[in-house]
């Protein structure tokens, strides 16, 4: 009887040509989407990331606001609107209100007092990252597509620094049920550098990295390390813009929970499963050699508890 990974393995793949009606993408991911065509000054990006986290009420602010509020000039905010593609600001904004409106008509938590005391306004706040998620894999090619590349990518390494560290580690361990090398990083600094330049003396082509706030500046400079070396870098985060993003070859993002003292990361870790899902239909043969080893090699061992 094959066991609960291996049934799943068969079961859920996401390659098998279901289509899924379409929705309309989460507010966050048509910004993202919005703003991520053109290299943004540093500027442009921060205005970029205001819009983002308040475009419920930046929407409709004047251009004499936004500036203020952002900490920029108001020529500044008109370079910004042509530079995403729109006349000016008044163009700009009226796409930005109707993305706004679209969001409070159908929100499931529009109303603030509805929420609850904090610990359950932060499971709502996962829930909406879930259903942001859920609607961006509508269209999984890009899932697809960057789980194919992982799983040709031997040796296969995964970064995460600092509180990444833990998504990192999550990877890693399911990764090499079903991938012959993978090779963990959590720490920075030159341990970081040699891991990254003998993976790619070894024969790898990609780096999976995980990038969540607060970005440390080492995972930056580890990405850069990598593709300096010839690797390419898929990057999981929170944030399309920014100089991490701007250094990744495929940047997947999704949002993660703010709310309490300590960030938690609900859809990061569904994204990080849903690659995963992609590199074993990549190459289904060797996943379920991989997956029968492993299990006579558990039980022979005693792995686990008898459930």
């Amino acid at each position: 009887m094959p066991s609960s990974q291996q049934a799943r393995a068969q079961a859920s793949a996401i390659t098998s040509g279901k289509t899924v009606p379409e929705e309309e993408a989460a507010p966050t991911s048509r910004l993202r989407s919005l703003f991520d065509r053109p290299r943004l000054s540093p500027g442009q990006r921060r205005i970029a990331q205001y819009l983002i986290e308040h475009i419920n009420e930046a929407a409709f602010l004047s251009i004499t606001d936004l500036a203020e509020r952002v900490g920029v000039s108001q020529p500044s905010v008109t370079r910004f609107a042509s530079a995403v593609g729109f006349s000016g600001y008044p163009a700009l904004r009226e796409r930005l209100q109707a993305i706004a409106l679209s969001s409070l008509a159908g929100g499931p938590h529009a109303d603030e007092e509805s929420r609850g005391n904090e610990l359950q306004a932060a499971v709502d706040a996962e829930i909406e990252n879930l259903e942001n998620l859920r609607r961006d894999f509508g269209d999984p090619a890009q899932v697809v597509d960057t789980g194919r590349r992982l799983s040709e990518s031997t040796p296969l390494t995964i970064l995460g620094l600092r509180i990444s560290a833990s998504l990192a580690e999550y990877f890693a361990y399911a990764a090499r049920r079903i991938h012959p090398d993978v090779r963990l990083v959590t720490r920075g600094g030159s341990v970081a550098y040699d891991a990254l330049l003998q993976s790619r003396e070894a024969g790898g082509t990609w780096v999976l990295a995980f990038s969540m706030p607060r970005h440390a500046q080492e995972t930056l400079t580890a990405i850069r390390v990598a593709r300096s070396a010839g690797l390419k870098v898929a990057l999981v985060t929170d944030l399309t813009l920014g100089p991490v993003a701007d250094e990744a070859d495929v940047v997947l993002t999704t949002g993660t929970g703010s709310r309490l003292v300590f960030d938690s990361y609900a859809a990061p870790g569904v994204l990080a499963a849903a690659l995963l899902q992609a590199m074993t239909d990549a190459d289904p043969e060797r996943t379920q050699a991989r997956l029968e080893e492993y299990e006579q090699i558990s039980d022979q061992h005693h792995f686990f508890l008898r459930d």
